[in-house]
């Protein structure tokens, strides 16, 4: 068959493929692919990440081969490979979920986020084309699916975009749910008088649905009874094929501080990590949220460049940039937005942005060489008067100079109790309206962040 015959049958099947499925699945499972050859009984198809050759063989291999049929009268074999791959052949039968439970459940989902206003860049691509592949076939491709980055990052706002795609496709039982929230229903049992009532409602929150997310599981650390009920309810549905997907601002490994029979299954689906969006990313997502502002159309290019080299540590920095510069805008009411009006709107906003890229492990390290101790000891349980308050001094400038909360802060010091850092950062407060040297020592650590 001539290349000429080759380009318009795979144009012929790319625009049949993209009308019997829809636009997100076409643009993660498709839209990428390359048509390397067609043999005498065999189509080889190159695909960008391996991830699609699951994806491609389990979900989508029927269509693929039936529209190849129609378009040439011939049965073909289709090979999946990798650019560096030799012929790898996926012919993996199809399996289709049961869908048929229609009962109506709080979700607690947002609506707002979903994949199509999830903006892909290469430091979160992969993660989020993991999290439509579950999406499409919850229970089967990746469970448990375990997402993981620093804070503000997005890992929220792709959860919830593959329950509602799993919502709104399906009939299954989808319950969104954070650490915290598990943690505090478990907690609410044994203070209920009906505890045998409660625990019923309890597991049946839990354990009777198809699809649970679960926000932030590092919050879980300290919470040993509460790990025991998470195993438990992780247990039942991975033995009933339910999905489970997770998120944390760390690594399933990293996690140190929980059960290890937790984190080891954790490990169990597929973990994958989302990196703080480069500055192409960053554009893109100024870009994507001016335009749900009333001074979209007032923004060029100048003016995306400076936020995205300003706004450097993750999304959130980006949306509070962004809110600041809308709100000077309706106080100023300016003839045009210019650069130097937004340099001005963000004076201060911007340095205190720059203090943020200073995390918490910075920090640690400039404290305890400040103190000739080590981080480990700052970390550590000792109580002596020389270690408590470099260990105070440390929690006081992470919850300064970042927007980590006091659980998280808390986790990073040993896995200590959010109330211990709510005392320190009260009590250096304190201490810094009376005490010269203080204020001094800790304006030089600020200085060498």
């Amino acid at each position: 068959m001539s290349s000429l015959n080759n380009d318009k049958i795979w144009d012929s099947f790319l625009k049949i493929i993209s009308e019997k499925t829809n636009p997100v699945s076409y643009s993660a499972w498709f839209s990428n692919l390359k048509l390397l050859k067609i043999d005498d009984n065999t189509i080889t198809i190159q695909i960008p990440m391996i991830i699609h050759k699951k994806m491609l063989g389990e979900n989508y291999y029927n269509l693929i081969e039936n529209t190849f049929y129609s378009l040439t009268g011939v049965n073909y074999n289709i090979d999946f490979i990798l650019e560096e791959e030799k012929n790898e052949v996926i012919n993996q039968p199809f399996n289709i979920l049961d869908h048929s439970n229609d009962e109506i459940i709080e979700t607690n989902l947002m609506p707002n986020y979903s994949f199509d206003n999830f903006i892909v860049g290469e430091t979160n691509r992969f993660a989020k084309t993991a999290g439509l592949a579950v999406a499409e076939k919850p229970g089967i491709t990746y469970n448990p699916l375990f997402i993981y980055g620093k804070s503000g990052l997005g890992k929220t706002h792709l959860m919830h975009a593959i329950g509602n795609y799993i919502h709104n496709n399906t009939k299954l039982k989808v319950l969104y749910t954070t650490s915290d929230d598990f943690r505090n229903d478990f907690v609410g049992i044994s203070n209920n008088e009906n505890t045998i009532e409660s625990s019923s409602h309890f597991k049946n929150k839990y354990r009777n649905v198809d699809v649970l997310l679960i926000d932030d599981i590092q919050y879980l650390v300290g919470a040993e009874k509460t790990q025991q009920e998470f195993f438990h309810t992780f247990n039942e549905l991975q033995r009933n094929n339910k999905q489970i997907i997770i998120s944390s601002d760390r690594s399933p490994d990293d996690l140190k501080l929980l059960e290890e029979r937790l984190r080891s299954r954790f490990s169990w689906g597929l973990a994958v990590d989302i990196y703080p969006p480069d500055f192409e990313l960053r554009c893109r997502i100024i870009k994507n949220k001016f335009k749900n502002t009333s001074i979209a159309n007032r923004i060029n290019d100048e003016i995306i460049e400076y936020i995205a080299n300003n706004c450097e540590n993750d999304v959130r920095g980006i949306e509070g940039a962004i809110n600041r510069i809308v709100a000077y805008t309706a106080m100023i009411v300016p003839e045009n937005i210019t650069l130097d009006f937004v340099i001005e709107a963000l004076k201060d906003y911007v340095t205190k942005n720059l203090f943020i890229t200073n995390d918490i492990i910075n920090i640690q390290k400039a404290v305890a060489d400040y103190y000739k101790i080590t981080v480990d000891i700052l970390k550590s349980k000792k109580r002596s008067s020389n270690i408590v308050l470099p260990r105070q001094i440390a929690m006081y400038l992470s919850r300064m100079l970042t927007e980590e909360s006091f659980p998280r802060i808390g986790l990073e010091f040993g896995g200590r109790d959010h109330s211990t850092v709510i005392h320190a950062c009260d009590k250096i407060e304190s201490d810094l309206k009376e005490n010269k040297q203080l204020f001094e020592i800790i304006n030089e650590i600020k200085s060498k962040l």
